[in-house]
């Protein structure tokens, strides 16, 4: 059973003080290229966390998750997955499941990302697709930009990609083979923006206000994000970035 923990108010500097969930590790997918390494989320805080969410310690089943977000005030922001993937197993979205939580986001402004296989499993995609249209956004991970244009041919949904710079640096906007024009995720190099935009407070206490940003809220952008590759995979992360 798919374990979900929300925390109303997320302490991610990089993300603001909005509602934030957690997803159990058996929804990743395999065929996520960071999976084996570079996954940020395996480490740290996140990574003792998600370990908790995971072994059934920390949240609350699938249908608890969806009550809850469905009693969000209107218009709220929420990042779905700081941890974790889509529900369903594996490779596999579970398609009721989703359409439960796309129902119960109606009215929020809800995003996520996803490594789920969309180019090879049409019902994946179709749920995607699905999801999209009806207001809550999925992201496509690419691991790398070669594999943006493809993603983004689908036409089913936003794409992101990681990047080789370092975090904290804005690289300059590139551009992928079929033209497509990749911005660096701005909460990864200001530190006067996160996603939803409020107080946050860094490493060592010190509390400072963002503005949001809420890019990858966007489910219709004429732009790539990327983010740079980080926390302590990001060595792998990167050379995933390169294609290596």
């Amino acid at each position: 059973m798919t374990q979900v923990h929300l925390s109303i108010k997320s302490r991610n500097e990089k993300v603001g003080p909005i509602p934030v969930s957690t997803t159990t590790r058996a929804t990743c997918p395999s065929a996520c290229a960071l999976a084996a390494a570079g996954c940020y989320a395996k480490h740290g805080h996140v990574g003792m966390h998600w370990i908790l969410v995971s072994n059934g310690t920390r949240g609350d089943n699938w249908d608890a998750f969806c009550a809850q977000i469905a009693a969000l005030p209107i218009g709220q922001a929420w990042r779905h997955n700081q941890a974790g993937d889509l529900p369903g197993d594996d490779n596999v979205i579970d398609v009721v499941a989703l359409a439960q939580l796309v129902a119960a986001n109606i009215g929020k402004q809800g995003w996520t990302y996803t490594h789920k296989p969309v180019l090879t499993n049409a019902a994946n995609a179709a749920a995607v697709a699905h999801a999209n249209a009806n207001g809550f956004v999925i992201n496509l991970s690419a691991n790398h930009i070669g594999e943006v244009d493809a993603l983004a041919a689908l036409n089913i949904g936003p794409v992101v990609t990681v990047l080789d710079t370092e975090e904290g640096v804005r690289g300059p906007d590139v551009f992928t083979p079929g033209g497509l024009r990749v911005v660096t995720c701005p909460a990864t190099y200001r530190d006067d923006v996160s996603c939803g935009g409020g107080k946050v407070r860094n490493h060592k206490g010190i509390a400072r206000m963002t503005t949001p940003c809420l890019l990858c809220a966007r489910g219709k952008r004429s732009v790539v994000v990327g983010f740079p590759a980080h926390g302590a995979g990001s060595k792998a992360a990167a050379a995933i970035a390169r294609g290596e």
